[in-house]
């Protein structure tokens, strides 16, 4: 199996699919990972071994068996799978809610922390470089997001307007988002953003997308994203925690460098297209500036 298809397998899949290469003690193991996922994702190699009855040893042999670099991956991809199927309910079940609020801000504050640390560990930086190269040569590009991720994918279009021409952005909840997929041009390039809990209609428009044999970049946080199978290129940028709603944070830290990288190669081309974009400000006062008067305030 490839390793882009071995990413974007479920953990409890590649369990499966290694049943008969693993050793008794490690399907004893898998059977366990597969029956508390929710437990197994907080548990330390020591704590899991404990747990399902086995050594230390066979734990980190699992892991390898598995095809992961380490018991941190492990966890990462169990994750990525866990949050996928967790309801509202049960993930207010996770989160101590009667903490005090200064605890509650240090923990929030942390988690993200370690959600950008995990950003700038992992991130495929020659994957990320392909799809600035994308964003640079399409002339067109539809940026499409949905519910929460719906707000990381309206930053980057806007962003991308300062930058170039040719942008346009849909909410994928929006039907219309059908007309204009379907009219695109044959050389368009689809930017989606989907995060956990993935709506099916994200994944209906992916689908849409490869029929019509358009081009997708998938923007996700996690390797467990199933619209990424419908990519020809995607980007993960991984969360190390499991949210109350949702964490836009990774993402639009993800955004803010492919932007800021796309810009560095427009050269003097990005200095005139922003200063079209400044003459047309002033000539329509689209913004504040502090020198003139309100007239209210006279």
């Amino acid at each position: 199996m490839e390793v882009k298809e071995m990413q974007r397998e479920s953990i409890a899949d590649r369990i499966a699919r290694l049943q008969g290469d693993l050793t008794p003690k490690s399907r004893i193991l898998g059977s366990y990972v597969v029956e508390h996922p929710r437990k197994v994702v907080f548990m330390t190699v020591a704590e899991l071994a404990r747990a399902s009855g086995v050594s230390e040893a066979t734990v980190v042999r699992f892991v390898t068996q598995l095809g992961y670099a380490g018991y941190a991956d492990f966890q990462q991809s169990l994750r990525g799978f866990v949050d996928t199927e967790l309801t509202l309910l049960d993930r207010l079940d996770l989160t101590d809610m009667l903490q005090p609020g200064g605890e509650r801000l240090r923990r929030v504050v942390f988690e993200e922390i370690d959600n950008l640390r995990q950003l700038y560990e992992h991130l495929d930086v020659a994957q990320a470089d392909r799809v600035v190269n994308l964003l640079k040569e399409h002339p067109e590009i539809y940026v499409v997001g949905s519910r929460l991720s719906y707000g990381p994918a309206y930053y980057l279009g806007w962003s991308l307007t300062k930058v170039r021409s040719g942008i346009r952005i849909f909410a994928g909840s929006d039907n219309t988002a059908i007309d204009w997929l379907t009219i695109a041009p044959e050389n368009v390039l689809v930017v989606m953003f989907a995060m956990t809990r993935y709506p099916n209609e994200l994944l209906r428009l992916a689908k849409l997308v490869k029929r019509l044999g358009q081009q997708l970049v998938v923007i996700t946080d996690s390797t467990a994203c199933p619209i990424s199978h419908y990519a020809d290129e995607s980007l993960v940028a991984p969360s190390t925690h499991i949210p109350l709603i949702g964490s836009p944070t990774n993402l639009t830290c993800l955004v803010n460098y492919l932007v800021q990288e796309l810009a560095s190669r427009y050269g003097q081309g990005l200095k005139q297209h922003q200063e079209r974009l400044e003459q047309s400000y002033r000539e329509n006062d689209v913004l504040f500036h502090s020198t003139r008067v309100p007239p209210d305030a006279r």
